[in-house]
């Protein structure tokens, strides 16, 4: 394969283009249609019903967004800020940590609520860029107590009482992510009762998304990236689902680049995957073959970042990057809290 390099994913975004909130229904924001045959179509979310078809089978990402940050200091006084990336076990979690100074294994962190409570957090190790963090009690009831929602970094505000359910998609129901699962934002429960109506078929995987998802690519050659793990779980009923609605010759239409790379890191042969719980680093890059996607769902991504190489595997980079020019010369808001596309499998494309 002709090497890739990380240059060939860039382009220019205006920055007033990133999205800081939501809109206030989920379901009106645009949509863009990317069309295998070539053309571009605007649309707005709710027109989805008109892109799928009965038989679809729609998977999504049902994992549920932690309040994984937290602000407080250390022993020594210094202020800190720690971004949970995964738990680990009941007590334990790893994190990234943002302090003056990084704290040292066997060192204690303080984290505060606006209410003055204390959560006193021991530091166990460092491994890389990840802190291994010791709580006094289950770390999800100390989250929902101390933590806040982790709005990514290019929301450049702090996250309200709003978001903690416009960060949520409405069929969020699995505790582990650090990231909403953004392509499923869009969706109403009457705009999924009105594709159930149409005769779509629905799936629910689990993803946690982490912290790992907005970290920058740094190789040039993006052969030599190594992208970061996740948990994916596949219920045997959503194994059985995928594997007849590919043998039935019936699409499969991921909600999300998360749902997406679950379904493929669980195939097993081209149009079968197998059920299990496991980790994934799985890295979608053009000339990529799918082996069970056949449509998705997803918003626009950062330049040079992991997703938009996974998108441009699906429709081709040039295609890709022609709807992105698209896309801001229309205004189409940008990133977790914007604008939706609709893309269909292209293998073919380059």
């Amino acid at each position: 394969m002709t090497e890739q390099y990380l240059s060939d994913f860039d382009f220019e975004l205006p920055q007033e283009l990133i999205a800081q909130y939501p809109l206030e229904n989920r379901d009106e924001c645009r949509l863009l249609h990317v069309i295998p045959q070539g053309g571009l179509e605007d649309l707005v979310f709710h027109d989805i019903v008109k892109l799928l078809r009965p038989g679809d089978l729609m998977v999504m990402n049902n994992t549920f967004v932690i309040k994984a940050r937290l602000r407080g200091h250390k022993a020594t006084g210094g202020a800190i800020e720690a971004l949970i990336e995964r738990v680990t076990g009941e007590k334990s979690a790893i994190a990234m940590i943002r302090a003056s100074k990084s704290p040292k294994p066997g060192s204690s962190v303080v984290f505060e609520n606006p209410r003055g409570e204390r959560l006193e957090v021991k530091v166990l190790g460092r491994e890389g860029e990840f802190f291994e963090l010791e709580f006094p009690e289950a770390v999800l009831s100390c989250l929902d107590r101390f933590g806040k929602t982790p709005l990514p970094p290019y929301i450049e505000r702090d996250a309200n009482a709003a978001d903690e359910s416009t960060y949520q998609t409405v069929y969020a129901k699995i505790p582990g992510a650090v990231a909403a699962p953004t392509a499923g934002l869009h969706f109403t429960k009457e705009l999924l009762e009105e594709i159930r109506a149409k005769g779509v078929e629905e799936a629910y995987v689990t993803l946690h998304v982490g912290a790992g998802t907005f970290q920058p690519v740094r190789e040039e050659k993006i052969s030599e990236h190594k992208m970061h793990s996740e948990w994916y779980s596949v219920s045997e009923e959503v194994a059985e689902k995928v594997n007849r609605a590919k043998a039935e010759g019936r699409r499969v239409v991921a909600v999300g680049t998360t749902s997406l790379r679950t379904l493929e890191a669980a195939a097993v042969a081209p149009g079968r995957i197998r059920p299990g719980s496991r980790d994934t680093t799985l890295f979608i890059t053009p000339g990529y073959r799918f082996s069970t996607i056949d449509a998705l769902i997803t918003n626009f991504h950062l330049p040079k970042s992991t997703l938009v190489m996974l998108v441009s595997a699906i429709a081709g980079r040039e295609r890709i990057l022609s709807a992105y020019r698209h896309a801001i010369e229309q205004r189409y808001r940008f990133f977790s809290y914007g604008d939706a596309m609709f893309l269909e499998n292209a293998p073919q494309a380059s």
